[in-house]
C-alpha cells in the first residue's frame, strides 16, 4: 500500500502560532485532498482544545521554553532530551514529506530532527525580528517566510517575504461606515490582558461627557470578566459588551471602529488584512520586546499608534479616544495606509513554496 504524502506542523505555545499554522494546513489539503497534516504541538490545555475544535490531527509533546523562564529552565533542560526522543519517534512513524516549523519552543526538535534526516524543512517567522527557537532553526532549514519586508536581512539569505496567514474571514471584513458612536474593541490576547483590562477601566470616569457617544466591546479572559463587567455598570455605561472570549473575533472587528490590543504576531496579521485602525500596547514582557517591533512597524506607515505600557495612564488613553471620537478621518487614514504591508493570497502563497520543496525532495 503507497504511503500517504505527509507533512507534518510544528509548534504552538500561543494562539500566535497556531492560527497560521491551521491557516497553511487548510490551504494545502485543498491543493492536495488526499494530504495527510499531523500538528506537533505543546501540551498546554489552549493548544489542545483549539486543535479540537478545528478538528486537526495534533499530537502534544512535554516540552517547555528555554529563555527568560529563570529556574524554571532546569525543568525545560530535563524535558528537552524527552521531546527530542519524542519528535524523532514522530518522525521515523509518520515519515513527512515536509516538516513546516510555526515558531514556539515545540518547533525545534521536530524541525530540527527533520533538517537531520534530510526531510525538507520551512520555517514561518510572524514576528518582525526572529524568535528564539527560529533563530536557532534558520541555519538548519531550507527557507524561511517572513511576515514582514523588513525581517528579510534577518533570515540571512533563506527569508521569503510572503506575510502571515490568518483565518479566512478576516480577509472578509469590509470598512465599517462611521457615525456619531466610536465603537472599541479592546483584548488582550486569547488569555486576556489584567495590564489593559485595569488600565481601561480606570479610564472611565474621564468619560461622563462623551458616555453616549462609545460603545465598548471587551474581551477580559475568564479571570477578570467579572470585576470589568461591574467597572462598566458602576461608571454609568449602557452600551458595552463584555466576554471572556469571542470565538467571532471577525465579527468583532467588523463592528468596531478601533482596536485597543497587544502587538502579537497574530493580532498583527488580523489588523493588516482586515485593515482595521488600531491603537497597540506591546506587552512590555514580551521575548526580545518583539511585540514593540512588530507595533512600530505599523506606527511607520502611520497605520496605527502606540502606546507603551511606561506610558499608558487612564488620563491619557482617555485623551487619546477623545481625539478618535471627534477626528474619525484619521481612522480612515489608518486604515488606508494598512495597504502598504497587506499581502495577497498569503497561505496559498505558502503552501507553493511548501510543494516546491516536496517536489524537489
Amino acid at each position: 500500500m503507497k504511503r500517504p504524502e505527509t507533512v507534518i506542523i510544528s509548534g504552538g505555545g500561543t494562539g500566535g502560532h497556531l492560527y497560521p499554522a491551521l491557516a497553511v494546513g487548510e490551504k494545502l489539503r485543498q491543493r492536495i485532498p488526499s494530504l495527510r497534516i499531523i500538528f506537533v504541538g505543546g501540551s498546554r490545555k489552549l493548544e489542545k482544545s483549539l486543535m479540537e475544535r478545528y478538528k486537526a490531527h495534533f499530537i502534544p509533546i512535554k516540552i517547555e521554553g528555554l529563555k527568560g523562564m529563570g529556574w524554571k529552565t532546569f525543568k525545560s533542560l530535563i524535558l528537552l532530551p524527552f521531546s527530542f526522543l519524542k519528535s524523532f519517534s514522530l518522525l521515523l512513524r509518520f515519515r513527512p514529506d515536509l516538516v513546516i516549523g510555526v515558531g514556539g519552543y515545540s518547533s525545534g526538535p521536530v524541525v530540527l530532527l527533520a533538517s537531520w534526516l534530510k526531510i525538507p524543512t520551512l520555517i514561518t517567522e510572524q514576528n518582525l525580528r526572529p524568535g528564539f527557537t527560529n533563530r536557532l532553526l534558520l541555519p538548519w532549514v531550507r527557507k524561511a517566510v517572513a511576515a514582514f519586508e523588513s525581517s528579510l536581512p534577518y533570515l540571512k539569505g533563506k527569508g521569503v517575504f510572503i506575510g502571515n496567514p490568518t483565518r479566512k474571514e478576516f480577509l472578509n471584513i469590509t470598512p465599517k461606515k462611521r457615525s456619531c458612536t466610536l465603537t472599541l474593541l479592546i483584548f488582550g490576547g486569547s488569555q486576556g490582558s489584567r495590564f489593559l483590562n485595569k488600565g481601561i477601566t480606570d479610564s472611565l470616569p474621564f468619560f461622563k461627557e462623551e458616555k453616549n457617544a462609545l460603545q465598548f466591546i471587551h474581551q477580559t479572559g475568564k479571570t477578570d470578566m467579572t470585576w470589568v463587567t461591574d467597572s462598566y455598570r458602576s461608571n454609568g455605561f449602557e452600551s458595552f459588551t463584555v466576554a471572556a472570549f469571542f470565538h467571532d473575533m471577525a465579527r468583532q472587528f467588523q463592528k468596531s471602529d478601533l482596536v485597543i490590543c497587544r502587538a502579537g504576531a497574530t493580532t498583527i496579521a488580523e489588523l493588516i488584512a482586515a485593515q482595521k485602525a488600531s491603537l497597540l500596547v506591546p506587552f512590555a514582557k514580551a521575548t526580545d520586546n518583539h511585540q514593540m517591533a512588530n507595533a512600530r512597524e505599523l506606527e511607520r506607515i502611520r497605520g496605527a499608534e502606540v502606546i507603551s505600557e511606561k506610558e499608558f495612564q487612564p488620563l491619557v488613553f482617555a485623551n487619546k479616544i477623545k481625539y478618535f471620537l471627534h477626528h474619525k478621518d484619521k481612522l480612515d487614514v489608518m486604515e488606508e495606509n494598512l495597504k502598504k504591508l497587506k499581502t495577497e493570497n498569503v497561505a496559498g502563497r505558502i503552501s507553493d513554496l511548501c510543494l516546491e520543496l516536496m517536489e524537489k525532495k
